[in-house]
């Protein structure tokens, strides 16, 4: 039986030696190389041709996005099927991936199981064309957990600043967060467009959104969080006398997603 050539793109050594791990003594998958930034991404995609490609979005010299757009598949007799695994979640970054060819994508910490079953099952069929839609199912597969990703992260965050579940303005924070996540422009426009779309979503009125979610902050500066809300930030930047505005706190932890991989 003729084996799944897989290359292993990561600038992180214990994944890579993990995944290598995982395929010592495989009899379908072979791993024939890795890299450990994009331009020796590029090089040794073109040059050892593998049907698979594991392949990280954070990289050095060049991102995951940056070798997907920049491969010259002309030097190759086919194109591997790509697997992006990434610390990544934002919608945005997975279809950015999707778009520039990607045929599945996997957010860090990742399960080896199932990524061992997706390397078999897109190493067995045909690669996809480059003029081929990417598989609507894959796409929202990958959306989907990544949203489950996002809102444990900020579940553990409302918890640990002292917002309670049960108050509107939990669900009201959340979705301002993960919109201005993905529209981080919105932040100037609380007002005219943040609130108004979260009071459309949950069918109520903006000023009410508005209000709920301040009562949310004025909970956690009454139950005396304020040393975890700093813990979070990493700064000292806030006393008990001095509570953000809404648009503040929004935007912090907006920042704070993106800056981990949101």
């Amino acid at each position: 039986m003729k084996k799944i050539k897989l290359l292993v793109v990561d600038d992180n050594d214990d994944f890579i030696n993990n995944v290598k791990q995982t395929y010592l003594t495989d009899e379908e998958v072979e791993v024939i190389g890795s890299a450990h930034d994009g331009l020796e991404a590029i090089h040794k995609i073109e040059s050892y041709n593998p049907d698979v490609v594991i392949l990280d979005l954070v990289m050095p010299e060049v991102d995951g996005f940056g070798v997907l757009a920049n491969l010259d598949y002309k030097k190759m007799p086919k194109r591997p099927n790509f697997i992006v695994v990434s610390q990544l979640t934002g919608e945005n970054f997975i279809n950015k991936a999707v778009s520039l060819g990607a045929s599945y994508y996997l957010v860090k910490p990742v399960n080896m199981l199932m990524l061992k079953d997706r390397v078999k099952e897109f190493g067995s069929e045909n690669p996809k064309k480059s003029d081929e839609t990417p598989d609507d199912r894959f796409v929202r597969q990958a959306i989907k957990r990544s949203q489950r990703n996002l809102d444990e992260k900020l579940a553990n965050i409302f918890i640990s600043v002292g917002i309670p579940a049960h108050i509107k303005g939990y669900q009201f924070l959340r979705e301002a967060i993960k919109m201005a996540i993905d529209t981080p422009e919105i932040i100037n426009s609380i007002t005219k467009k943040l609130y108004p779309s979260i009071a459309e979503k949950f069918n109520t009125s903006p000023s009410k959104v508005e209000r709920a979610i301040r009562h949310a902050i004025e909970v956690a500066w009454n139950r005396g969080r304020i040393e975890n809300i700093n813990n979070i930030f990493g700064l000292k930047i806030y006393t008990a006398n001095d509570k953000p505005t809404n648009g503040e706190f929004i935007a912090l932890l907006a920042d704070k997603m993106i800056m981990e991989g949101a």
